[in-house]
């Protein structure tokens, strides 16, 4: 398994990705979506992780000017789940920013739960 960092090289695979995962992230995959998701990672910090030309996971970060790095987006293939890959993923993004606090904003707490992460706020979604 090789992580590196994303490029837009690794659009067409990514985008795959997002596909198969299902109707959760077709506000990625589908337009007007994907193309304000291509803006949104030419704006970001990413990590692909590759077992051969197979795409089996990424992460996609924001650095907030040293406040902390938030990781917005992190996917691993199904066939994948299981053995650690998004834990190195994440691993990846703490690397890339020693010293920082690395916060996730998540919909599936129970994972990172986990993998003994602790809770440090809520999101909330601002409606007026």
């Amino acid at each position: 398994m090789t992580i590196r960092e994303y490029t837009p090289a690794d659009n067409d695979d990514l985008f795959l990705l997002m596909w198969e995962e299902g109707p959760d992230w077709q506000s990625y995959w589908a337009e007007p979506g994907r193309s304000q998701y291509e803006a949104a990672l030419r704006g970001s910090l990413a990590f692909v992780a590759y077992d051969g030309t197979e795409l089996c996971g990424y992460v996609r970060c924001r650095d907030d000017d040293g406040f902390g790095v938030h990781i917005l987006d992190l996917l691993v293939k199904p066939s994948r789940r299981g053995n650690a890959l998004g834990r190195a993923l994440m691993k990846a993004v703490a690397n890339h920013y020693p010293g920082h606090v690395v916060y996730v904003h998540s919909d599936v707490d129970p994972y990172y739960e986990k993998q003994g992460f602790t809770r440090a706020g809520s999101i909330f979604e601002v409606k007026l």
